[in-house]
């Protein structure tokens, strides 16, 4: 019998795609030896996963683990949507091939969260005519997927025209239900000073994938105060995982489960792996996760 849940963890705990130095010297094997040794069944894509399926799927196979979903950067307020749809699919392929039918997508036009710029002060406001051609081509992406047997899922993201509250609902209205489904994301919500709780429930249904991401709000708090840019946020340690951290997941987890959602609840949480051992910390949310949703 198919469980309507299942549990993954991302590789961005043992090595960071956006800084590579942090974790530079933990092997792919490693990290999904960890994974599978906490007690986790799925993974997301990171930067030293080999690219050939075959490959990936024989070491994913050998510990009981596969893939759930991958990021996928879009550039769909600056690039021809021909080029984005290129890249798109060729990401497809790849995820299709190593057992993910998820994709999600993060708007990269104009982005700041790898600059070193104040994350609330510099990040990008989308022009109607950019909202456009964003929503536009996220239908269209979402339409490939979905021939493919995928779910296209959005995933708002600090530093990005998709951040706040009114970001989400903006393209959400303006994406259809049936193509552009919504990858939920406490940490980015929380960090953004949003009420995860109200985009929760106002979205339960077009929910598809979901991030468990703890903060640490006393980082969270010097962040904004010192306008730190997001990759000092997360060098800092703003982000950590469900057992650590100032949020309480049991009002997440009663939603999801209580609304029907099926899919993966993945712990993604970008810590230095020098400051906090990936292994360690992906033991406290496993058990943290068993002991609050009983999964």
């Amino acid at each position: 019998m198919e469980k309507d849940i299942r549990l993954a963890i991302a590789p961005i705990g043992w090595t960071n795609d956006d800084m590579p130095e942090l974790g530079g010297e933990i092997p792919f094997e490693q990290c999904i030896s960890e994974m599978a040794l906490a007690g986790f069944e799925g993974s997301e894509v990171g930067n030293k996963y080999p690219r050939d399926p075959e490959k990936l799927n024989k070491a994913l196979k050998l510990r009981g683990l596969t893939i759930c979903n991958a990021w996928f950067s879009s550039f769909l307020t600056t690039k021809p949507l021909a080029e984005v749809e290129k890249d798109f699919i060729k990401q497809c392929d790849f995820l299709y091939a190593v057992g993910a039918r998820i994709i999600g997508a993060a708007e990269q036009g104009n982005s700041i969260q790898g600059k070193p710029l104040p994350i609330f002060d510099a990040k990008p406001r989308f022009t109607d005519e950019e909202w456009k051609s964003l929503t536009e081509g996220l239908n269209h992406l979402g339409t490939i997927a979905k021939k493919k047997g995928m779910q296209l899922v959005y995933h708002h993201h600090m530093g990005t025209g998709v951040q706040t509250t009114e970001e989400i609902d903006r393209l959400m209205e303006m994406t259809d239900p049936e193509l552009v489904g919504l990858l939920y994301d406490t940490g980015h919500l929380v960090f953004s000073g949003e009420d995860h709780l109200t985009v929760l429930h106002k979205y339960l249904k077009r929910i598809k994938h979901v991030h468990l991401k703890n903060v640490r709000f006393e980082v969270m708090e010097k962040a904004k105060k010192e306008k730190w840019s997001f990759l000092q946020a997360v060098r800092n340690g703003v982000f950590t995982v469900p057992g650590d951290g100032g949020l309480d997941f049991v009002p997440v987890f009663d939603a999801l489960k209580s609304g029907g959602y099926k899919g993966w609840w993945v712990v993604e949480a970008e810590q230095d792996p020098a400051k906090a051992n990936p292994l360690e910390y992906a033991l406290i949310a496993r058990r943290y996760i068993k002991e609050k949703a009983g999964i």
